[in-house]
């Protein structure tokens, strides 16, 4: 018994020993700089709205942030990374809408329960767009033509799988329509292949159209956002002014390890609350033609929870060899 005692004692000394430099860590953080992954290629909408966090963040935060961008497997490499990383605050990840998809592709492990939240900083909806001279003037003449051929509308996305893949299954389950799938690989193809005339339509979003739109090449027929959405796109209607009930898009926020302490996930949460409320941040966002999504941290939990039982189930209705 005093052997067992002895031993009890001194396991319990080890772990006292092991969580003190943690809890020393947490209460100086951050003593250097902090590292955003972002899962996707630089200049990109995903990698513009981690830059314009990383400048605006300057006045919360004493150290700098450094975004270092690691594309691949649809965000899955990056978000990987920001996943396995030490759950110090050090490294955090940019979590996009891809995570609650990818896992059921079998392209990723990680999942929507595999981080700690901070925030969701933005959150922009599809738009299905032709270009500027196509016959197709609304959206009831598109579907009116896709109901009339299955098929006989080609829709490119960003690629099987992708959100924008999903956008338009989507549009065909509310609808009844069946389109021809085209994918490219990424949006910014996509956008080039409907400018260039090999496909009737793509879905897509504001950020990665908007050039196109600005010069006249391109016109949005719909968005699928709960209202309508701000200048250029504010006589854009949405499908639910259309009586169809779809609100669906790309969304991107930040999240750190599971078992990062406490104190550095309130750190973060309270500096990037500051930081989503300072004008230059969203100023920045609009400029770059991406929509200020705000969402604390439980909040984003349960929203990608929800994102990802809604795709699981979205997937089983999809052949994505179209």
């Amino acid at each position: 018994m005093k052997n067992l005692r002895t031993l009890c004692m001194a396991a319990a000394s080890m772990a006292a020993q092991l969580l003190t430099p943690v809890a020393s860590h947490a209460a100086d953080y951050p003593t250097r700089p902090i590292e955003i992954i972002v899962p996707s290629s630089a200049g990109g909408g995903t990698d513009m709205m981690a830059r314009v966090f990383a400048e605006s963040a300057k006045k919360y935060v004493p150290q700098p942030f450094i975004v270092t961008n690691k594309a691949g497997a649809g965000g899955g490499i990056g978000m990987t990374e920001a996943q396995r990383a030490t759950p110090d605050g050090y490294k955090i990840g940019v979590l996009i809408s891809e995570l609650a998809i990818i896992p059921h592709l079998n392209m990723t492990k990680v999942t929507t329960a595999d981080f700690i939240p901070i925030a969701r900083l933005n959150g922009d909806p599809g738009l299905i767009a032709v270009r500027a001279d196509s016959p197709y003037q609304s959206i009831d003449d598109l579907l009116a033509a896709a109901r009339k051929q299955e098929g006989g509308v080609s829709m490119g996305n960003a690629g099987s799988g992708t959100i924008w893949h999903l956008a338009a299954a989507a549009v065909e389950q509310k609808t009844g329509v069946k389109f021809n799938h085209v994918p490219f690989q990424g949006a910014a193809p996509s956008v080039l292949a409907l400018v260039g005339g090999h496909v009737d339509a793509i879905t897509v979003s504001p950020a990665e159209i908007g050039p196109h739109v600005a010069g006249g090449k391109v016109r949005v027929l719909v968005a699928m956002a709960d209202k309508r959405l701000p200048p250029p796109y504010d006589k854009v209607v949405t499908f639910r002014e259309k009586g169809v009930d779809l609100v669906l898009g790309t969304w991107r926020g930040l999240g750190v390890p599971l078992n990062t302490p406490p104190e550095i996930v309130k750190y973060l949460r309270d500096a990037t609350r500051k930081t989503a409320q300072d004008p230059a941040f969203s100023d920045g966002l609009v400029k770059a033609n991406l929509q200020p999504a705000y969402m604390e941290g439980d909040q984003f939990q349960a929203f990608m929870n929800s994102q990802a039982a809604y795709f699981k189930t979205l997937l089983e209705s999809v052949d994505l060899k179209k």
